[in-house]
């Protein structure tokens, strides 16, 4: 009766486990069985029992990994397509690896989908005894993966890769003209890693696909006027940092250097400009939402700490912030087609996905994907210590406290995990240190590389690891000799993050399966999470100490973060608002393109179209020639398509000034002109058939980057931008 009731109720969480347990147990009781057979057969997933049973003593064999019934009720949840939660050191790599070869022995092919390239080898080349002993063929993908490789990776029951990865391979193989170039097969199962990043915090990241179209023009002479201007002055910037705008003195100021009219309706081009510069110059921080290596402007991701390699901002932006640095401008190019991650995700019939922090975004999942989250319990139960935080009037206040208490930890010989924001703080914290004398190692994005050897030495005696959020997820932890004696590993934030979940993922490196350790946030009440998102509220005084004891200091943290979630929450529901019809649109464009690409449309349509000329050419080839030509033309059609709904949303939210649903208005028009994208694929065939040698040039070069959407705040806050700045001119 309760598992009715918590199904009726729906809550956070509650999947009813009992039908797995009972299966647990049912496979607990053929082990002896299993053990004594000298070569295992291969289970019918028809009994799962049985296939618990052999997956278990499998991975004994192979691994000397034999699994908890924990990482069974994980493996059962999965294979139910659900998103299990399961705590740090609770075995997710295996419990993934049972659920991926118990969907390939049901004769599906299965997408295990991580968040790098490291883990999606490791986890690959790890399990791959395993799999091996089930029957079951497993590969990998990277970054660095050629085109040979990757088809031979897509051709095992198991394919490993980061979800970027797997997109790029889908968009490159939209662009294919020949059906045997086609490197990724149907999409049948997605298992996801760490599925509250892939399917929420990256959800709404498009991944791009560009061809060549001219080279990048940076505005170094914008960058260098706006350097001049002064905040406060020359232009202001909101309360939750999202935007920046002009004062009417700092508009009159440009237009009198610039010597234009700056608002001037016919000619945006300095305006927009002048903005982009703006807005990476008083927005975007070096060594916080981006560092510069090698020459080149790299993107931090804001919920894994880590570089991200391929991600870039609008071509716009992106330049701008390459002014701001003074680098060479990147190569910019016309969008091809574009994907973002949840759509890809949702291209596949099954999902389910594994996390250690799923219930915080169990409301997301069930909004976006219909999944449900099933919370595993741990193997041993978590004796970590989890302080309230300590919180402190302002920042420097809270860095003294934190390095004394750093410092007092250290002195025992216990190892001590930091946790920064950015990779600013994380250098700054450690100088601070070594001013103490103490020997900090610093895990960030300048160093990624060295992530696992870093981390892998955490728990060693003595040891000070200062890290951004790429220390919460991926590798787990493991205490060093004599260290359990000490207390365990005691995590440290140096800063609440703007996601619970962030710094719940921070906790969970100390503690796993029943190990001791602590944890503790030190808090400013001038952090950049207070001052953003509760920027109205008053902060109580501290006591005679320093230390801000008053319960409302904590409650003014907590709402902070709620507030900061569920904006983010709102930019993806917004985001997907507009991206849902685009996905739709690309569906049915794909599916013609697909009748094209493998069957005779394309040479009926023109043979009817022009007989004479059909029947005027060498019938050896002019099948694949009407097939070209009408890929071209789709390929290019789509291509200004993308161009026009790009244009379409940047512009659509001004219609709420109006009183009309700025989204209903981009829909009305997205359709009425996808409606004539197909007349003009058959006009533009039709022309391009009657020519004696018709042009079917395509880009010289592509590449694939990711883009950060909505990088200008939501779409009211740039209507109130726009509003405030047309009021404030008079």
């Amino acid at each position: 009766m309760s598992g009715i009731v918590r199904n009726l109720l729906d809550r956070p969480g509650g999947v009813n486990l009992t039908p797995y347990k009972k299966i647990v147990k049912a496979a607990g009781g053929r082990a002896e069985r299993v053990g004594a057979l000298d070569e295992l057969p291969r289970p019918a997933m028809d009994d799962l029992a049985e296939f618990c049973a052999v997956a278990r003593e499998a991975a004994d064999r192979t691994l000397g990994l034999r699994p908890y019934d924990v990482q069974l009720l994980g493996t059962l949840a999965l294979l139910d397509g659900k998103v299990a939660e399961m705590a740090t050191g609770e075995g997710k790599t295996l419990s993934g690896a049972m659920a991926a070869a118990g969907y390939a022995l049901q004769g599906k092919r299965v997408h295990v989908m991580s968040v790098n390239d490291y883990l999606a080898r490791r986890d690959a080349e790890w399990m791959g005894p395993f799999y091996e002993a089930m029957g079951v063929s497993v590969g990998w993908i990277g970054q660095n993966s050629t085109p040979e490789e990757r088809r031979e990776a897509y051709g095992k029951d198991v394919t490993y890769g980061p979800v970027s990865e797997v997109g790029f391979d889908v968009l490159r193989d939209r662009l294919r003209t020949d059906p045997a170039e086609i490197i990724v097969p149907e999409p049948q199962v997605a298992l996801i890693d760490e599925a509250d990043s892939v399917l929420v915090d990256e959800a709404r990241v498009p991944l791009v696909m560009a061809g060549a179209a001219d080279e990048g023009s940076a505005v170094p002479e914008m960058a260098a006027l706006v350097r001049q201007l002064i905040r406060g002055y020359h232009y202001e910037i909101d309360d939750q940092a999202r935007n920046v705008y002009l004062t009417p003195k700092g508009a009159d100021s440009v237009e009198s250097l610039l010597d234009v009219e700056l608002y001037d309706e016919k000619e945006p081009g300095t305006l927009i400009e002048l903005n982009l510069a703006l807005h990476a110059h008083a927005l975007l921080s070096r060594d916080v939402d981006y560092i510069v290596r090698d020459g080149k402007v790299q993107l931090i991701n804001p919920s894994r700490g880590r570089v991200a390699v391929l991600q870039r901002w609008p071509d716009g932006l992106q330049a701008a912030v390459e002014a701001k640095e003074a680098l060479p401008p990147s190569e910019k190019g016309e969008i091809l087609d574009s994907i973002t991650v949840q759509g890809l995700i949702k291209r596949y019939p099954q999902i389910c996905g594994m996390t250690g922090t799923a219930v915080a975004v169990s409301e997301q999942l069930g909004e976006f994907y219909g999944l449900k989250v099933a919370v595993i319990p741990p193997n041993r139960p978590c004796v970590r210590e989890d302080e309230p935080d300590r919180l402190y009037p302002d920042v420097p206040d809270k860095d003294a406290a934190l390095v004394e208490e750093i410092q007092e930890a250290h002195a025992t010989g216990r190892p001590i995990l930091i946790g920064t924001l950015d990779v600013a703080e994380s250098e700054n914290l450690a100088k601070l240190l070594q001013r103490r004398g103490m020997e900090p190692v610093v895990l960030n994005a300048k160093n990624d590389a060295e992530e696992a050897a870093i981390i892998a030495k955490a728990g060693e005696r003595g040891a000070i690891t200062v890290s951004t959020q790429m220390a919460g997820r991926g590798t787990d932890i493991r205490l060093g000799e004599g260290v359990a004696e000490l207390g365990g590993l005691y995590v440290i934030g140096s800063g609440r993050h703007a996601s619970s979940r962030l710094d719940d993922q921070l906790r969970g490196r100390a503690g796993r399966q029943g190990d001791p350790g602590a944890s503790v946030f030190f808090v400013s009440m001038k952090d950049d999470l207070i001052t953003q998102f509760v920027s109205d509220e008053r902060p109580p005084a501290a006591d005679a100490d320093g230390v801000v004891r008053h319960r409302r200091g904590a409650y003014l943290v907590g709402h902070a973060q709620r507030v900061a979630e569920g904006v983010n929450l709102e930019i993806h529901r917004n985001t997907w608002r507009y991206t849902r019809l685009l996905e739709h649109q690309r569906e049915l464009i794909l599916e013609w393109r697909d009748k094209v690409l493998h069957g005779d449309s394309a040479a009926r349509a023109l043979e009817a179209a022009d007989p004479e000329r059909w029947a005027a050419m060498p019938e050896d080839t002019r099948d694949e020639t009407a097939r070209q030509i009408v890929l071209h033309a789709i390929d290019r059609c789509w291509t200004e398509h993308l161009a026009f709904l790009t244009d379409l949303r940047e512009g659509i939210h001004l219609r709420a000034l109006g009183r009309m649903s700025p989204v209903d208005e981009f829909h009305r028009e997205a359709v009425a002109e996808y409606k004539t994208l197909l007349s003009e694929v058959e006009r533009r065939s039709v022309e391009s058939f009657e020519e004696p040698e018709p042009e079917l040039q395509r880009p010289a070069a592509t590449w694939t980057y990711l883009v950060q959407d909505n990088p200008f705040g939501t779409e009211w806050d740039r209507i109130l931008k726009r509003v405030t700045s047309a009021t404030r001119r008079g």
